[in-house]
């Protein structure tokens, strides 16, 4: 395992350029260079998940500022005085992630290199914002601070915001543009504000050029004149911009309170609304936005809009004020006399055209080059290239020319695609070098963790650094978050969605309502050219990022897509989408948003579109192997360090691993070390999997839901189906010994020996390089699901697909614990398998399973009990300690309490108990798992029988009993908990902390 341990990405990592990036250095701009300070991962997001660069470059050549920006990024410190010496920026963004202090010694020391580029500092986390505005306060570098939830419109607007900035003055002097004064000071409100002023903005600009009937010059003044939006966050500074452009005002959108003379004042956004109308020769539109609800009638007094800043819908609320408020050539084709015989209006036409004109067409414009200088004019600068160096002349026969002509438009386009996202084509859904967009908008935390593996994995060659393995990603499509909006606008969908608190109503207004003609097109289209099994998966904004990983929260549908009639494979294809958009709104959904303490009004649902990995068996389509890996293993065992990761698979359909189900765990590090006894692996055996159904063709997805067309096998079928070669080994009674593979009768066991020890396919490599790839690139411990087709594929060799990658965790600052000098008369409990870091106070309810009453066969029930008092907690917003038997959050009923992450969403710290024939290893790899290490949960383990740990019972049961049931007992201590986690050790302890 050497050979891969000074792999780096950096070194590895050669990005294509594109025609854009070309077009990008021709043509300059405004603001032209930014520098950007951030790791791989998130300069990947900002650069190639699609909406902020379809946006951007969209903007800036139809408002004649020639090229979108480019960014350069630079992922550590000491780079940055190197870059700052050799080139020029125009603006510095700082994205600060989890180390606070990096960002702002990267802000002093641009400054002090370069003190004339503007700098904005982002931030990951709405829970930093505080931090980082107070040390905004004390930096004068710092222009503004930002905050980021997952939409790239943040970064669309903060370009924009220098450039009116800049040049607003001279704009309105030569141009007589108008101006949206935004005055807010808080961070997390005008980073929403900006990104949907700016697209407002646009699309009424475009909207009004479009209607017009003039030259193209006055169009683009036009554009070039649109709104400029400026935002100040102080009393003065918005007077200031008042006196200066009171003549070119359209609108003023107002905070209520924000600072005058130095100090907070309540009344300072009514007397500037006041100032405006008394200071205009005409009046303007104004609004005015508070938290008070109050303030909607002093907001009429003085003839004002409002919007209650914590209304569920206020993004579509301020978009609708705004819309009710604030009112280069084609290619023509000849013939040999010059005379007009057909009209290209862009690239796809002028192919297509390309493929039927007659051959004198092309003889004609061939002589002049007219070809290849209108592909220059439209950006297609790899094209016009491969066509210039071609003369009429070369050719003893002219229909050669279009020949040559479709050669290169494919060529090009095919090399082009690779690791990028393009728009939907019919005849393109199947490939798997790229994104499909199927829908305008962000792609969604999900679709954005592939879109960055397809872009990395095309970007590197996979073949030379992992040989005998293919690494794919399957066929991927994906639905924009604006078709959510539209969906949600189009079908008055907002009032029952956010005010109906029964999921089962807001599902089936849902279902009634209709997808726009433009999306149920493309998937009429696409049923046609897909004829396999589909998953249509969830891919909302926070979903994978790394602070809400909204994990296993939302839905994913697979559909077997094998009826006759097409109609029928569209229609489920279509309730699927459905159904994806609707549980943003169900019951787990909302209570995950109370939890992290967000507003369900901010999510957007992207939608990922994917043929399902796998093979058909006997009426069964599933794939050999799914699994699970890790970065960092919180259970290491023998000479394995945390570093060394995990993963966690199964035969069949991801579901029983990501269920936390009977899967087989192993370090790809050491894949042949095993510390189970041949007992216990012959007991803890995969005994079924999941296959999708192909002799169901009349499923229900609403009624049946996400396991619908799912169903479970004995895992005796699938060794009919000739999977289990190479994933089983035999149980030799006589020997007590287990034997590779199924060549001798006796009990299976699945323990991938074959593959894992004997490496007949080198998994464990592919895994080890993938996330330590993807470890580096994304700049955080990462969790990939995945998997792997066994039969030869290109080049003969079996074919790893890549299905999810996430950030895993958010590292705390580290807590020492010294069990020497501890003192365990007041512990709780002590465990030295803790999973967590850091200290958390505060705490005084213990909620436990009684292991006096305790039964396995009565888990469902516990979890209920469990469930009713989590949601009282919830409403007392009081958090928690959950103790109890065996593996948390497991879809298997008699392995542990089969709880969901809605029914515990207020634990803090979840233990784990071992008892008699009762498991101890964690779900790792699970949805379940995903959500406590992501949101930094105590997970801890107290195994039975040990003499080092402990949880004092009797202790818990001398405290106030707050609730009992038949199974649960609630209970709370007079004197707060304290519980402290050695992330570093993998010890805890929950101290009672003394009165």
């Amino acid at each position: 395992m050497e050979k891969f341990e000074n792999i780096s990405i950096s070194a590895i990592y050669k990005r294509r350029k594109s025609d854009r990036d070309i077009f990008q250095e021709l043509m300059p701009n405004k603001v032209k260079e930014v520098l950007l300070f951030a790791t791989l991962y998130d300069s990947y997001a900002i650069e190639r998940e699609g909406q902020f660069s379809d946006k951007i470059f969209g903007e800036y050549l139809q408002l004649n500022l020639y090229a979108a920006p480019r960014f350069t990024s630079v992922n550590a410190e000491e780079d940055v005085s190197k870059i700052l010496n050799t080139r020029h920026f125009d603006l510095a963004i700082i994205m600060a992630g989890v180390d606070k202090e990096m960002p702002l010694k990267v802000v002093e020391e641009i400054f002090a290199s370069k003190p004339r580029i503007p700098i904005l500092l982002l931030v990951n986390n709405n829970s930093d914002v505080r931090y980082f505005k107070l040390a905004a306060n004390r930096t004068p570098a710092i222009d503004r601070v930002f905050v980021w939830n997952g939409n790239s419109n943040v970064f669309l607007a903060m370009i924009k915001y220098i450039e009116d900035k800049r040049n607003v003055a001279r704009d309105t002097r030569l141009g007589g543009v108008r101006i949206i004064l935004l005055v807010e000071d808080s961070i997390k409100y005008y980073s929403r504000y900006l990104p949907l002023l700016f697209t407002s903005v646009m699309t009424q600009t475009q909207a009004l050029v479009s209607d017009e009937s003039t030259d193209e010059l006055h169009k683009i003044f036009k554009y070039r004149a649109r709104p400029k939006v400026l935002l100040v966050s102080t009393y003065e500074d918005a007077l200031e911009v008042i006196y200066e452009y009171k003549e070119n005002l359209l609108c003023v959108i107002s905070d209520v309170k924000f600072s005058r003379n130095g100090v907070n004042d309540e009344d300072a956004g009514i007397d500037l609304l006041k100032f405006v109308k008394q200071s205009l020769r005409y009046p303007i539109p104004l609004l005015l936005q508070s938290h008070d609800v109050s303030n909607a009638v002093r907001a009429n007094e003085i003839q004002a809009g409002f919007i209650n800043k914590n209304s569920d819908t206020l993004s579509h609320d301020i978009n609708e004020f705004i819309n009710s408020n604030l009112g280069f050539g084609d290619f023509v084709f000849r013939n040999n006399n010059g005379d007009p015989i057909a009209t290209a209006r862009n690239l796809h036409e002028f192919e297509q055209l390309v493929s039927e004109v007659p051959v004198e067409s092309l003889v004609y414009h061939g002589r002049t080059n007219d070809f290849s200088t209108w592909l220059l004019a439209r950006g297609e600068i790899n094209i016009a290239e491969r066509l210039i160096p071609y003369k009429t002349g070369d050719f003893d026969d002219p229909a050669k020319i279009r020949d040559i002509c479709l050669s290169v438009f494919a060529d090009v386009q095919e090399k082009r695609n690779r690791g990028r996202i393009i728009n939907f084509d019919p005849l393109l859904v199947t490939g798997n070098r790229y994104i499909v967009r199927l829908g305008l908008g962000s792609l969604g935390g999900k679709g954005r963790g592939l879109a960055f593996m397809c872009n990395l994995m095309e970007n590197i060659d996979m073949k030379t650094l992992i040989p005998g393995i293919n690494i794919r990603m399957p066929a991927t499509a994906v639905i924009g978050a604006i078709e959510f909006d539209n969906f949600m606008e189009d079908n008055n969908l907002y009032d029952i969605a956010y005010h109906q608190s029964d999921f089962r109503q807001v599902n089936s207004a849902f279902q009634k309502a209709n997808l726009s003609d433009g999306l149920k097109e493309k998937l009429l289209q696409y049923v046609r050219q897909v004829n396999c099994p589909i998953a249509v998966r969830s891919s909302g904004l926070f979903e994978d990022s790394l602070l809400q990983p909204f994990s296993g929260v939302y839905a994913t549908y697979l559909i077997p897509n094998n009826h006759p009639d097409e109609n029928v494979r569209f229609d489920q294809l279509r309730t699927a989408v459905k159904l994806v958009y609707a549980s943003v709104f169900s019951d787990d959904a909302r209570s995950y948003f109370n939890a992290i303490n967000y507003k369900i009004e901010e999510e957007k649902m992207a939608v990922v579109i994917q043929p399902v990995v796998g093979q058909e068996h006997n009426r069964k389509f599933y794939v050999d192997v799914s699994g699970v890996a890790q970065s960092f293993n919180y259970y290491p065992y023998a000479y394995m360090e945390p570093e060394d990761g995990f993963s966690v698979i199964a035969v069949g359909l991801g579901q029983a691993v990501v269920g936390g189900e009977k899967a087989f765990r192993f370090c790809p590090r050491y894949p042949a070390l095993n510390n189970s006894s041949v007992e216990d692996q012959v007991r803890d055996s995969q005994r079924e999997f999941y296959a999708i159904d192909m002799n169901d063709r009349e499923f229900d997805l609403t009624l049946e839901g996400e396991m619908a067309a799912i169903k479970k096998y004995k895992i005796a079928e699938a060794e009919k189906d000739g999977i289990l070669e190479h994933c089983a080994s035999t149980y030799s009674i006589e020997n007590d010994h287990l034997v590779p593979g199924i060549g001798v009768r006796g009990p299976r066991v699945i323990n991938f020996a074959n593959i894992l020890e004997y490496q007949h396919v080198p998994l464990s490599d592919a895994l080890l390089v993938l996330m330590k790839l993807f470890k580096q690139a994304m700049g955080a411990p990462v969790e990939m699901e995945f998997a792997l087709d066994l039969t030869s594929g290109e080049n003969g060799w079996p074919t790893f697909y890549l299905l999810q990658l996430k950030p895993l965790i958010r590292r705390q600052a580290e807590i020492a614990i010294d069990l020497d000098s501890t003192d365990h008369s007041d512990l709780l409990l002590k465990s030295a398998k803790g999973m967590g870091n850091g200290k958390l106070l505060g705490i005084s309810d213990v909620v436990y399973v009684d292991i006096k009453t305790f039964d396995k066969t009565k888990t469902r029930e516990i979890a209920v009990e469990i469930s009713e008092i989590n949601k009282n907690l919830n409403g007392q917003r009081q958090n928690y300690i959950l103790i109890g038997p065996g593996r948390w959050g497991t879809r298997d009923q008699y392995t542990g309490i089969p709880v969901n992450w809605a029914q515990i969403n207020n634990a803090r710290v979840i233990v784990e108990l071992g008892l008699p024939d009762y498991p101890l290893e964690a779900s790792l790899g699970s949805h379940f798992f995903h959500n406590v290490t992501s949101m930094n949960v105590g997970y801890f383990s107290v195994p039975e029988n040990n003499s080092t740990d402990f949880i004092k019972f009797d202790l818990l049961d001398q405290q106030e009993l707050i609730w009992q049931g038949k199974y649960v007992r609630h209970v709370r201590f007079r004197n707060p908990l304290e519980v402290l986690m050695d992330g570093r050790k993998r010890t805890a302890i929950i101290r009672v902390l003394k009165g």
